[in-house]
C-alpha cells in the first residue's frame, strides 16, 4: 500500500500542488425581520419564518409588547399583515396601551394590515371531558389569517387556554397540535407564555416543541429594575447566547447588545480645539480628534466640569450642536456656575445649539439611561456629546454593568463620528491613574486633573496621561479658574519639588530677590574692577612716560657720543695734516727770489 506522502510527491521528490476544492454554500434558514432594534442582530436576522417562536417570562417583562411590535413592524415596514389573538385583553385596551409608544393599531386594522381578535376564556366554562381540543380556535384563527392573507401571528397568552385543565396529557397533545397547525399554515408565529417555577413555561412543554425560544426577565437589584432578554434556543441558526438588557421606552421594545456593535467604524483626521488655548498646545497644538472619546478624571472640585464647558462653548462657537447630559446638577445651576468663570453658555441654549439634559442616575436603570441618551442623540443629531460624570452611574449598577453600558454608548458615538467628552470622579485615596468605571482603556485622550495641597492652600494641576495618535506634552500644568476663564500656567519645578500657588509665588519672589542681590553684587564687583583697571592703566601710562624719558636720554647720550666721535675723528685728521706739514723740506737758497 502506497503511503499518502509518496502519492503527494512527484518523481523528483517535489510536492504536487493540491488545489483545494471550494467549500459548498450552506443553505441558510429563512428568517423574518422583527423590526425590533437589537433583536434582529441577536437572532442573526430575525425569527424563523413559517415557524412558531415562544416568548416566555413573568408578568410585566414585555411579552405582549414584543408580540405587538413584531406585528406592527411587519405590517408597516415589511408588507406582512398580521393577526393578534388576545386571551386576556380586549382590542380597545390593547390599542390604548400601545398608542403611547407610537403604534396606531386602529389605522393598521382599517387598512387590512392587522386583525385583532379577543378570545375570552373563563376557567369555569372549561369542562374536562377528555374530548377537549382547540378545533374552534383553529377555525377562528384560520379565518382571521385568510381574511387579510396574514404572514404573522401572535397568540397572547397560551396558558389561558388550559387554565381549567388538570390533565397534562391533554394539554401536551393540544399544544403539539397548535404548533404543528401554525407550521402547516406557513405563518411566522409568536406565542407568549408565562414562566414556570422550575421550567421556562408553566407546562414545560412549549420550549421543547417551539423552534425558537426567547426568555424575558425583569429583575430588581438595589431597588432598580432592569429587563433582560435571552435567546434560549434557535433551531437551525446561530444566535447570541448572552443575556441582553432591553428597555420598554417611548418607541417600544428595544435591545442594544454589546455584540451588535463591531470595531469597524471610520475615524477622522480632523482636529478641533479644546476651548483652552494652552491645552491645545499640550495636545500637539491642535486639540482633540473629531469623533474621539475624551475622559477627564479627577477628585471633586478639580475643574472637570469647567473643562467640559470650555469645549462645549468652543464647539457651539463653531456652529456645532452639543448635547450635555448632567447627572449631578440642573441645567440652570450649570449655566450659573460657568458664568462665574467667564463661560456663558446660555446664548447657545437659546440658539438651539446646546441642549442640557439633567437627570438623577437613580431615576431609572442603566439600560433606560442608555436608550434615553440614544433617543436624544437621534432627535438632536449633535456633533459632540458630554457626559458629566459617568462615574455617578455606579449608583444604579455594579462596575462591570456600568462598563458594559458605557462601552456600548462609546461604540455608538464612535460609529456616528460624534466627539464624546466624559468626566469621571476619582474618590479620595484612589490612584489618579485609575478610572472608577473602568473605561479609561476605551478613551482616546485621557486628561487627569488633581488638587495639590501646599503652604496652606489647594491648587489645581492638569496633565495628559495619554492621547492616541498625536504628540502630547508630558508636563504638569497648573490651571486657574477666574472671571477670565481657564488659564494654564507653567508649574514651577525645582529641587525635586513641584510648587503651585502661594508656594510657587514665594519661591519666585525668593528667586527674584536672589537675582536682584546677585545683580547688585555683580555691579559692585564691576565698579571695583573698573577702578582697579583705571589705576592699572594710570600706572601703565606712568611707566610708559618713564620709559619714554629714558628713551630720550638714551637718544641724547647716543647723539653726544656720535658728536664726540665725529669731533675726535676731525681732530685726528687735523693732527695728521699738521704732522705731514712738519715733515716737508725747506726751500733752497738759490731758488729764493
Amino acid at each position: 500500500m502506497t503511503p499518502i506522502s509518496q502519492k503527494l510527491n512527484g518523481p523528483t521528490g517535489g510536492r504536487i500542488p493540491v488545489k483545494p476544492s471550494p467549500l459548498p454554500e450552506r443553505p441558510s434558514l429563512d428568517k423574518a425581520l422583527t423590526g425590533i432594534r437589537g433583536l434582529d442582530e441577536i437572532t442573526g436576522g430575525g425569527l424563523p419564518r413559517g415557524r412558531p417562536t415562544l416568548v416566555c417570562g413573568g408578568a410585566g417583562c414585555g411579552k405582549t409588547l414584543l408580540g405587538v411590535q413584531f406585528l406592527v413592524c411587519g405590517a408597516a415596514d415589511y408588507d406582512e399583515p398580521g393577526v393578534f389573538i388576545a386571551f386576556e385583553e380586549t382590542e380597545s385596551d390593547l390599542a390604548a396601551n400601545v398608542s403611547s409608544l407610537g403604534m396606531d393599531l386602529r389605522r393598521l386594522v382599517e387598512s387590512n394590515k392587522l386583525r385583532i381578535d379577543s378570545v375570552r376564556v373563563e376557567r369555569s366554562e372549561i369542562a374536562e371531558t377528555g374530548e377537549y381540543d382547540l378545533g374552534g380556535l383553529f377555525a377562528r384563527l384560520g379565518e382571521a389569517i385568510d381574511s387579510i392573507q396574514a404572514k404573522r401571528v401572535v397568540l397572547d397568552t397560551i396558558e389561558v387556554l388550559f387554565s381549567g385543565l388538570t390533565n397534562h396529557a391533554i394539554v401536551r397533545s393540544e399544544l403539539r397540535r397548535l404548533f404543528r397547525w401554525l407550521k402547516e399554515k406557513g405563518v411566522t408565529a409568536v406565542v407568549t407564555g408565562e414562566r414556570g417555577e422550575s421550567t421556562l413555561t408553566r407546562y414545560g412543554l412549549e420550549e421543547y416543541i417551539a423552534d425558537c425560544v426567547i426568555v424575558l426577565e425583569h429583575r430588581i437589584h438595589d431597588r432598580i429594575g432592569t429587563r433582560f432578554l435571552r435567546v434560549a434556543k434557535y433551531r437551525g441558526s446561530q444566535h447570541g447566547t448572552n443575556e441582553y438588557p432591553f428597555l420598554v421606552g417611548r418607541d417600544g421594545f428595544s435591545v442594544l447588545p454589546i455584540t451588535s456593535l463591531n470595531l469597524n467604524y471610520q475615524v477622522e483626521s480632523k482636529r478641533v480645539p479644546t476651548g483652552v488655548a494652552r491645552l491645545d498646545t499640550m495636545l500637539g497644538g491642535q486639540g482633540y480628534y473629531v469623533g474621539s472619546s475624551i475622559l477627564i478624571s479627577g477628585a471633586a472640585g478639580s475643574g472637570k466640569t469647567s473643562l467640559i464647558a470650555a469645549y462645549v462653548r468652543a464647539a457651539c462657537e463653531r456652529g456645532e450642536r452639543c448635547l450635555y447630559f448632567a447627572f449631578e446638577e440642573s441645567p440652570s445651576q450649570i449655566l450659573r456656575n460657568m458664568r462665574s468663570i467667564g463661560l456663558d453658555l446660555e446664548p447657545f441654549v437659546r440658539q438651539g445649539l446646546l441642549q442640557i439634559k439633567a437627570t438623577r442616575p437613580t431615576s431609572t436603570g442603566l439600560e433606560a439611561h442608555l436608550v434615553q441618551i440614544e433617543d436624544q442623540i437621534n432627535r438632536f443629531q449633535p456633533s459632540a456629546v458630554a457626559l458629566d460624570p459617568v462615574s455617578s452611574l455606579l449608583a444604579v449598577g455594579e462596575a462591570p454593568e456600568v462598563k458594559s453600558a458605557l462601552t456600548r454608548l462609546i461604540d455608538l458615538l464612535k460609529a456616528r463620528g460624534i466627539t464624546a467628552i466624559n468626566t469621571s470622579l476619582t474618590p479620595g485615596g484612589e490612584a489618579p491613574e485609575q478610572s472608577e468605571v473602568g473605561i479609561s482603556s476605551l478613551m482616546d485622550t485621557w486628561i487627569l486633573v488633581r488638587n495639590l495641597e501646599s503652604e496652606g492652600e489647594r491648587n489645581r494641576c492638569l496633565y495628559v496621561l495619554k492621547s492616541r495618535g498625536m504628540e502630547h506634552s508630558n508636563q504638569v500644568r497648573e490651571f486657574v479658574l477666574s472671571r477670565k476663564g481657564i488659564d494654564l500656567l507653567d508649574v514651577y519645578a525645582g529641587q525635586g519639588l513641584v510648587l503651585t500657588g502661594a508656594a510657587r509665588a514665594a519661591q519666585e519672589q525668593r528667586e527674584l530677590a536672589a537675582e536682584v542681590l546677585h545683580a547688585e553684587e555683580t555691579e559692585l564687583k564691576r565698579a571695583e574692577i573698573g577702578a582697579r583697571r583705571a589705576q592699572t592703566a594710570a600706572q601703565i601710562e606712568a611707566l610708559r612716560g618713564a620709559l619714554a624719558s629714558e628713551d630720550r636720554e638714551l637718544e641724547h647720550l647716543g647723539n653726544v657720543a656720535e658728536a664726540r666721535k665725529k669731533a675726535i675723528t676731525a681732530g685726528r685728521a687735523d693732527l695728521a695734516r699738521r704732522r705731514s706739514a712738519d715733515r716737508e723740506p725747506a726751500p733752497e737758497a738759490g731758488n729764493v727770489r
